[in-house]
């Protein structure tokens, strides 16, 4: 008797049908895998030993009972629950329950290769189909990754629906940056949170792997609730787990990295710009904005460690953004409250510490150079404060000193705004002005105060002591105008004595007054006649010590 007809295919299914329970651990001669051999087995839900952990989840191999399964094909199945814990099994499925699973599937057919042990269905009512994990995605098949983990035919999948298409050109995928058709698709969806967003699944899908939970989110508006609930609901996968480059080993080494490096224009520290000594004044400190840059606390007159620096890119961003307007550090007040000079007084800078007398007196002496560089700093941010908004001052060009008085002490003078000078002539009878130079007017008031009786000396001036200057508070006077001067753009001082120049910059608690500062020349006999008669004994004890040595 021949064979039956059709027979070739009923051995083909029933070989298949038994192909499962051979790769359970079944005592079938077929199976004779050496535990080497596990890894390339087949799937025993699916029958595929493609390893593709973005498409079908990872691939899990069982050395005792010798059993391979992908992650998504087990997940996804329509008759298996999670019974076990998470170390339990294979991810928390016990073997026995996988065992019925596969008994079950092994008696359905898929509707896409035809072939048995379609495990899983599709969940819309009186649908019958059933298909493996990987058919079911050749086939444009949802499968939602969330709730009941329900699975969606193509004819039963959802989609997503838009009001309107205004989109007439394609428009980018925001991550991989390729063109797409602005219309909802399988292959093709769109954000729910952002209208002009739009992905390719699969760029969505390997950024929710990559990203996991707690990272997937809009490229576009960071949103993360609403997108990943529409996410889901359209087959996404979203893993609960960490980042993956929160989880490369050593990944955010390079953030543990202090800087240490002085970049200064003049480093001070004779060791190097590398060098940091924790606790000393050749500490570097970082830049309170970046971070990308440092300094030694004594290469910028720090006095220690909290107090704040920026370096000079993030200094000029503050000042240009308009910000550093508001803070209260150095906040020009009106002249109606207090003077310029109180302003530029009112508060020491990070950067200019005011030391006391003793051992650091000298050091603040030896770097004179420093500190002049800090203090064209502090000019610089105050001059960054003054409003374009002009204020006239009327300025007699025959009397510079008294019309500079009389403007300067009227109320409504202020040195934040501009200052727009304006020249009048007192024997004009028809009371005409004309346009004047701030330059000019600044540099012939330094010039005529240079001249004045408030100092003495020759090149190097120092303050003379002039009783009707301090009765009339010209001293005070003086020094607003240098203020002013300085701030607005006025000519540089160049006849201050160094040590007047120390006492302003430092104070004079600071300073050490040279023989060179006394001009009167009996005054200054007398000091050095004291000078000896106080080195005269210190002198023999050092001659009487130095004999006593020799002998």
């Amino acid at each position: 008797m021949g064979p039956v007809r059709g027979w070739p295919e009923a051995q083909r299914d029933w070989l298949e049908g038994l192909r499962p329970l051979q790769l359970l651990g079944s005592p079938c001669k077929m199976n004779e895998n050496k535990p080497g051999e596990s890894q390339n087995l087949a799937c025993v839900l699916c029958r595929k030993n493609d390893d593709c952990p973005n498409q079908y989840g990872e691939k899990k191999t069982n050395e005792k009972w010798n059993l391979t399964v992908h992650y998504y094909c087990l997940l996804m199945s329509s008759g298996i629950w999670q019974r076990g814990k998470e170390e339990e099994g294979v991810y928390g499925f016990l073997i026995e329950d996988i065992r019925k699973e596969v008994n079950r599937a092994s008696k359905l057919k898929c509707c896409v290769c035809k072939k048995n042990g379609a495990s899983i269905g599709c969940v819309a009512p009186r649908c019958k189909r059933s298909y493996h994990f990987p058919c079911g995605l050749q086939r444009e098949c949802i499968f939602q990754f969330t709730g009941n983990f329900a699975s969606f035919c193509w004819h039963h999948r959802p989609v997503q629906i838009i009001a309107s298409n205004n989109y007439g050109d394609s428009l980018p995928c925001t991550i991989c940056l390729e063109f797409v058709e602005p219309i909802p698709t399988y292959n093709v969806l769109r954000s729910p949170c952002c209208k002009n967003a739009w992905f390719h699944r699969e760029c969505l899908q390997v950024q929710a792997i990559n990203a996991g939970m707690f990272f997937f989110r809009c490229t576009i508006c960071n949103n993360s609730d609403v997108f990943q609930k529409e996410m889901l609901r359209m087959g996404i996968h979203i893993p609960e787990k960490d980042a993956s480059w929160e989880l490369e080993e050593n990944a955010y080494q390079e953030l543990l990295q202090h800087y240490e490096h002085c970049d200064v224009r003049r480093c001070r520290c004779k060791e190097g710009r590398d060098y940091n000594a924790p606790d000393s004044k050749w500490e570097i400190k970082r830049c309170q904005c970046c971070g990308s840059s440092g300094t030694h606390l004594a290469c910028s007159s720090l006095r220690s460690w909290e107090q704040n620096w920026e370096c000079l890119e993030c200094r000029t961003i503050i000042y240009n953004s308009g910000d550093f307007q508001k803070a209260k550090k150095h906040t020009l007040v009106s002249a109606n409250n207090v003077g310029i000079t109180d302003c530029l007084l009112e508060e020491s800078s990070p950067k200019l510490p005011r030391q006391s007398p003793g051992s650091q007196r000298k050091d603040v002496l030896r770097q004179g150079n420093k500190y002049r560089k800090d203090i064209s700093t502090i000019l610089t941010e105050l001059a960054f404060q003054i409003k374009k908004k002009p204020r006239r001052i009327c300025i007699n060009k025959d009397d510079i000193w008294n019309s500079a008085l009389e403007g300067f002490r009227n109320q409504k003078f202020n040195p934040v705004y501009t200052i727009e000078v304006t020249y009048i002539n007192e024997n004009d009878h028809f009371g005409r002005d004309y346009p004047g130079s701030k330059q000019e007017f600044l540099s012939l008031l330094m010039l005529h105060l240079e001249n004045s009786p408030l100092f003495e000396g020759s090149l190097s001036k120092n303050l003379s002591l002039n009783s009707q200057a301090l009765k009339e508070n010209l001293y005070f006077e003086a020094g607003k105008m240098v203020a002013i001067s300085l701030v607005h753009g006025g000519p540089s001082l160049g006849f201050f004595s160094k040590t007047l120049f120390n006492c302003l910059a430092y104070g004079p608690e600071n300073t050490q007054p040279i023989l060179e500062d006394v001009l009167d020349f009996e005054v200054a006999q007398i000091i050095i006649r004291v000078i000896k008669r106080v080195q005269a004994p210190f002198e023999r004890w050092q001659i009487y010590n130095n004999n006593g040595r020799h002998s």
